[in-house]
């Protein structure tokens, strides 16, 4: 597991088109450039993501990657009723339905592997049980620690946009790691209400995506999507304000949100998802740039930063 590592729903076409060569020369930079951990699901680009990553995989040493992709969605073909309400663009002709039984994930695993081309992956998440908690505690988990024990992948985890629900994880799926979205970013640390504590205490790894909010910490303007969803005001307006510490340090506010997820010691590894191989080493810089701690006191004595949250 590398520090950073490259979170793939945008090659999937989040929000806007790209196209084949855009999505697979994201990957091959993220390799040359030292990354080796692929974050994909099912849900990214309805089995997009999962294709291109693999056929960009498939010329690297696959001993050398980490692969992770999550369960709990089955992708089936639409019916004409279904395929219209999504956050991707130009998908495949089938939709996810949820199924955390265990014969679902067994079906939903054995589906990625053949889009990603590989016989294995290393980390199996379950995905967005938020309304499906006692069906991924009977099915999908017990399913997974199988596969665990049988050496069928090395880890398994969750991955949600809350932290609660991750914690109730934690203590009762017997997860290697969890992978918190948006939950932990410079406008949200809700994370360290609860479980990132917890992690570190139970020595569970904390995968941290969605560190720009959805592109939010990005690109600060009205109508930037926070949470999949346009900024409310009040949210632009803090960014706006986290900008203008960071301008005062002469430092990016990428960078600061890049570097502020990773400095929690229960974190291993912050994804970032792109679409083009220039975005991807823009974050690296950013991942690497120096940052005074002068900066950090900044936010927090402004009120932007809780005390108690750890800093670079």
């Amino acid at each position: 597991m590398t520090q950073l590592g490259l979170g793939c729903a945008p090659i999937g076409n989040l929000y806007d088109l790209v196209d084949d060569r855009d999505a697979l020369a994201v990957v091959h930079a993220a390799y040359e450039s030292g990354l080796r951990f692929f974050d994909t699901a099912p849900l990214y680009g309805h089995g997009l993501a999962e294709q291109r990553l693999g056929a960009a995989l498939a010329s690297m040493p696959r001993d050398e990657l980490t692969v992770a992709t999550k369960v709990g969605r089955v992708l089936v073909p639409d019916d004409g009723a279904h395929g219209s309400e999504t956050i991707f663009v130009g998908v495949p002709p089938v939709h996810p339905v949820f199924d955390y039984s265990g014969d679902g994930v067994t079906r939903s695993l054995a589906d990625s592997l053949e889009r990603l081309q590989l016989d294995r992956v290393d980390i199996v998440h379950v995905h967005d049980p938020d309304d499906h908690v006692e069906e991924a505690l009977a099915g999908a988990f017990p399913t997974l620690r199988r596969w665990r024990d049988e050496g069928v992948v090395d880890s398994i985890g969750a991955g949600m946009n809350q932290g609660a629900m991750l914690a109730r994880f934690v203590r009762e799926a017997g997860v290697d790691c969890v992978l918190l979205a948006g939950r932990y970013t410079l406008l949200d640390q809700s994370g360290l209400d609860e479980l990132l504590p917890l992690c570190e205490r139970e020595r569970v790894s904390v995968i941290a995506a969605g560190v720009f909010n959805s592109g939010l910490l990005a690109d600060p303007k009205p109508g930037a999507p926070f949470n999949y969803e346009p900024a409310p005001s009040a949210i632009v307006e803090r960014t706006r304000q986290l900008g203008a510490v960071c301008a005062r340090h002469d430092v990016p506010l990428t960078a600061a949100a890049i570097q502020f997820a990773a400095a929690h010691p229960a974190v291993t590894t912050v994804l970032t998802g792109v679409r083009s191989a220039d975005e991807l080493r823009a974050n690296i810089i950013d991942f690497n740039r120096p940052i005074p701690v002068a900066l950090w006191d900044d936010l927090r004595s402004e009120g932007l930063l809780p005390a108690h949250a750890p800093t670079p």
